[in-house]
């Protein structure tokens, strides 16, 4: 168990980072989600039986074609940050339909919080 506190100024940097995530869903454009990842993430999670999984382009290539999810509706559920490594679980319901559960890895580079991995689990 952590029992250093954490300043607030690091969740208020990380949840900046992940509304750079929700915009892009809400507008459909992928570069608009680009700044909260850094250049080497990746992504992982399962559409129905079929393994989605690779560079992060990916997820922005879906998220173009995909479209704007403009009733798109986002909590963080929550943040757990260690030093320079964080987590954050995110909700997401209605994007363009669909209800997903995101985890992701963010790691402190150069003083700026980046996304390092997305794991997500689409809901039936």
């Amino acid at each position: 168990m952590t029992t250093t506190a954490t300043n607030v100024h690091e969740y208020d940097a990380i949840a900046k980072v992940v509304q750079h995530y929700i915009d892009g869903a809400k507008s459909g454009k992928g570069e608009d989600m680009m700044p909260a990842f850094h250049k080497d993430a990746t992504i992982y999670g399962y559409v129905g039986p079929d393994l989605f999984a690779g560079p992060i382009q990916l997820m922005f290539d879906w998220n173009d074609a995909n479209g704007a999810a403009t009733d798109l509706e986002a909590r963080i559920a929550s943040i757990d940050i260690i030093d320079t490594v964080a987590t954050v679980r995110l909700e997401l319901d209605n994007w363009t339909g669909y209800r997903f559960t995101d985890l992701f890895t963010l790691l402190k580079v150069d003083g700026q919080w980046l996304i390092m991995n997305k794991v997500f689990h689409l809901h039936g």
